[in-house]
């Protein structure tokens, strides 16, 4: 259980009052479930028709209406397909739809998300059932095998597992959060999937004509990132020396994205007597 809460962090207020996964079950009226066992098919890459439509007009709405601006570098870095895009920062609501609109429509990208937090409405759970995309944590339910699972599943179907390695809506606004979780660096020593960094600036503070900085960095192997650290093998599951690798390459993928972040920030702040219209936006999705 606690290297599952590494995966994603944080602490939903739900959750916080319904700790393990029986209660959760209660709170719900059914099973808690998680990941595949919860999806009930596989995360592959194709985009269906129901997607594509609500992309299109989430898009519409945030790109047109409020004129949210999205500047995106390094496209030409993606690979093909099954590989973890390992984001941050993670300040807004909207960052999960900035990582839709810098990937292509194919491969699709599934993210492993907070359950507390997506399925508060029935409908939405409904909805991302239909529509695929999330394979849900419940924080202190399963244990961490069930998300290596839905993570192969993933990268073996030619997909693209989404993550924001810091878990959480945390952090400063121009660094990955010091207190960085090792679930990401776990998931990709298990994988082995290859990692491809992206860096996100400017998605804190909502208003309309908000520009917005991504830059996709190319992909790294674990042994790269972790250099002459790397024992030559994975080491055994659920053993020290696994979580202490598993924090080492989180630890280097946010070295990585911070490297970046003073130039992005910069990009995406406007000047302090700029009208900002629509402020409301930041707290839409809260």
């Amino acid at each position: 259980m606690s290297v599952l809460k590494r995966i994603l962090g944080g602490g939903d207020e739900s959750i916080r009052r319904a700790r393990r996964p029986q209660e959760l079950a209660a709170s719900r009226g059914r099973a808690a479930t998680e990941g595949l066992d919860w999806l009930g098919w596989r995360p592959g890459p194709r985009a269906p028709l129901l997607y594509r439509l609500l992309l299109g007009i989430g898009e519409f709405v945030l790109y047109r209406v409020c004129a949210i601006r999205v500047e995106i570098e390094g496209r030409e870095h993606l690979p093909a397909g099954g590989y973890i895009l390992a984001g941050a920062l993670h300040r807004s609501w909207i960052d999960p739809l900035i990582v839709l609109r810098a990937l292509p429509r194919e491969p699709r990208p599934w993210f492993l998300g907070s359950a507390a937090t997506a399925f508060d409405k029935r409908w939405k759970e409904r909805l991302l059932h239909h529509t695929g995309g999330m394979l849900p944590v419940w924080r202190g339910g399963a244990d961490i095998d069930v998300h290596v699972r839905a993570a192969r599943a993933v990268v073996d179907e030619g997909a693209v597992l989404a993550l924001f390695i810091e878990g959480a809506i945390v952090g400063p606004p121009d660094r990955v959060h010091p207190g960085i979780r090792s679930g990401s660096g776990l998931l990709a020593l298990r994988t082995q999937a290859p990692i491809v960094p992206f860096a996100l600036a400017g998605a804190g503070e909502l208003y309309r004509g908000k520009r917005i900085v991504v830059r996709i960095l190319p992909p790294v192997r674990v042994e790269q990132l972790l250099d002459d650290e790397w024992p030559g093998q994975p080491p055994a599951p659920n053993t020290r020396d696994e979580l202490r690798l598993a924090r080492r390459l989180a630890r280097a993928l946010a070295e990585r994205i911070d490297a970046q972040m003073e130039e992005l920030v910069a990009r995406t702040v406007d000047a302090p007597d700029h009208t900002r219209r629509w402020r409301w936006l930041t707290r839409l999705l809260r």
